[in-house]
């Protein structure tokens, strides 16, 4: 139901912007999170946007350079990566969920109910 896509590999300081499409729900009364997970570490979280894009939340790692957004007509959801480190590479996830999130509950892996298949980041120094 949810599909992650537009991972590569980028150099140091560049962008990526990676999509999250979604089918077989009402994507529009969805909460998106952004989640990923680099190799032997666990998974945390991005960044995340509520159904109506009123309210965004980032890690402190992402605030500034990276940013969410949402076209609830495409069903999809993108995050926008910008001056990316090496420290960036990762699986990245989304997970959606109907419940409302505020602040710091956007964190939380447990919080959403549906979550896609990874796209990985590789950010070469």
């Amino acid at each position: 139901q949810l599909q992650a896509s537009g991972g590569g590999l980028v150099q140091a300081g560049g962008s990526l912007t990676i999509s999250c499409a979604s089918s077989g729900i009402t994507f529009s009364r969805y909460t998106i999170g952004w989640f990923r997970q680099a190799p032997g570490k666990e998974r945390e979280f991005v960044a995340g946007i509520t159904y109506s894009s009123a309210n965004t939340h980032y890690a402190d790692s992402a605030n500034g350079r990276f940013r969410v957004s949402r076209d609830n007509a495409r069903n999809t959801a993108f995050l926008q990566m910008n001056s990316l480190k090496p420290e960036d590479t990762a699986d990245y996830y989304c997970a959606a969920t109907t419940r409302r999130k505020v602040g710091a509950a956007f964190r939380l892996a447990s919080g959403y109910d549906y979550w896609g298949q990874g796209t990985q980041v590789t950010v070469s120094s």
